[in-house]
């Protein structure tokens, strides 16, 4: 039976769950129907932390973990707030307050081109707070689920091109991100 190694195409169903004192909240879910689908070991952005723990799992395994916030999104960090001028989001001369309102998470790119998604904390007449930490930041992050299938991988989905973002993720297209379960924008791994 085929375990989970470097290479492998990885098929999984679970949920992830933030964990605190008033016990688990679910954050998103991955089932059978639409599972996380990925080539363990070559997925950008993947946790190192969620890979060990499903590392050498057969199909049918089950698995229960939980991360801590410096395993999983990192604590909650300030500076990771911003105020920007309110003028950065205009169109044609307009503010776009359809797309920008308090709450909404809006695309952003940093001077070298990555992208960054951020929630917007407030609005004043001429500044826009961003947060730019994921939103699980300082969260302990629980996944509980099976592992549907494990296989060798095609040459197409070894094609760097067809990466996506599957959770246990942090890879710049989920920015802030991932599968607003943990706040994506709509991957392939989020659908």
């Amino acid at each position: 039976m085929e375990k989970i190694q470097f290479g492998k195409f990885v098929s999984l169903a679970y949920e992830i769950f933030t964990t605190g004192a008033d016990g688990d909240t679910s954050v998103f879910k991955f089932t059978a129907e639409h599972p996380d689908n990925f080539v363990f070991g070559m997925e950008p952005g993947m946790l190192e932390s969620f890979m060990r723990r499903i590392e050498g799992l057969e199909p049918g395994a089950e698995f229960d973990f939980t991360l801590t916030p410096a395993e999983a999104f990192g604590e909650v960090n300030p500076e990771m707030v911003i105020e920007i001028d309110k003028s950065v989001f205009n169109i044609d001369g307009e503010f776009d307050g359809e797309r920008v309102f308090v709450g909404a998470l809006v695309p952003m790119q940093t001077q070298d081109g990555h992208r960054m998604d951020g929630f917007v904390q407030s609005i004043t007449d001429d500044k826009v707070t961003v947060d730019f930490n994921h939103q699980l930041a300082g969260e302990n992050v629980k996944y509980v689920g099976k592992v549907l299938g494990v296989r060798e991988a095609t040459a197409d989905e070894l094609n760097p091109k067809h990466q996506h973002c599957g959770c246990g993720c942090d890879h710049d297209n989920c920015g802030h991100d991932h599968h607003d379960h943990c706040g994506c924008d709509g991957c392939d791994g989020c659908k």
